[in-house]
C-alpha cells in the first residue's frame, strides 16, 4: 500500500495565506464609513454625554469614533480665543475643519458643541458638503430651565451670582437650528434613548 502524501505547502504561500486572512476579518469588524455628527445645544443641555454613550455604540460595532470636546479644543486648538461673536466663529470653523478631516477619512466625528450662531453652523456644514461628506446636525433642544438646573459647570449658578457674563442662552444669543437632522429633547428621554436615536438616524441614512 502506498502511504499518501499531504499536499506541499510553501512558508511564503502559507504566511500570505494568514494575512490575507487576517485582513479580511480586519476590515469585516472596521467600518470607515466617516460622517460628523455635530450635538448643538446650550450648556447642560447633555450634548457631551450623548455623544459619549452614541460613541460607545459605535465602537462596539467596529466604527472608528473621536469626540471633539470643546474644551479640549479650546485648549489645544482655540488656546487665546475668547468668547464674542467673532472668536466663537473662528472657533466653530476651526473645530469644523478638524471634524471634516476625520470624516473625510473614515472616522465619525461626534461634536458636542454648542456653536451658538446659525451662520458658523451652516459654514461647517458648506466645508463637508463641498467634499462630499456625510455631516448631520443634531439640535439638543434641553430647554434653558432644564440645563440651568443640572448646571453641569456651574455655569449658570456663576451667571446668576454675577460672577460671568456671556453665558449663552441666558446673556449671549443662541440661534436655535430651523431645520436640524434631528431635534432631542433630552429632559423626557433617557441617554440611551436619546443615543439611540441619533444611531437610528445614522443607520437611515447609511452611515451605522
Amino acid at each position: 500500500m502506498t502511504a499518501r502524501t499531504a499536499p506541499h505547502t510553501s512558508p511564503t504561500a502559507a504566511v500570505v495565506t494568514a494575512v490575507t486572512d487576517t485582513t479580511t476579518a480586519t476590515q469585516e469588524n472596521d467600518v470607515t464609513t466617516g460622517a460628523t455628527v455635530w450635538l448643538t445645544g446650550l450648556p447642560s443641555a447633555g450634548k457631551t454625554t450623548i455623544a459619549h454613550e452614541l460613541a460607545g455604540l459605535l465602537r462596539a460595532e467596529g466604527h472608528r469614533v473621536e469626540v471633539l470636546d470643546g474644551d479640549e479644543i479650546r485648549e489645544f486648538i482655540s488656546a487665546g480665543l475668547g468668547f464674542s461673536r467673532e472668536d466663537r466663529h473662528t472657533n466653530v470653523q476651526r473645530i469644523g475643519f478638524v471634524a471634516e478631516l476625520l470624516a473625510r477619512n473614515g472616522v465619525k466625528a461626534l461634536v458636542p458643541v454648542i456653536a451658538p450662531y446659525a451662520d458658523s453652523r451652516d459654514a461647517v456644514r458648506e466645508r463637508h458638503a463641498e467634499n462630499g461628506t456625510s455631516y448631520l446636525e443634531i439640535h439638543v433642544a434641553t430647554p434653558v430651565e432644564v440645563c440651568s438646573v443640572r448646571d453641569v459647570k456651574g455655569l449658570y449658578a456663576k451667571q446668576a451670582a454675577g460672577e460671568l457674563t456671556g453665558l449663552t442662552g441666558v446673556d449671549d444669543p443662541y440661534e436655535e437650528p430651523r431645520t436640524p437632522d434631528l431635534r432631542i429633547e433630552s429632559q423626557h428621554q433617557t441617554v440611551q434613548e436619546s443615543a439611540a436615536s441619533v444611531y437610528a438616524l445614522l443607520s437611515e441614512r447609511g452611515l451605522a
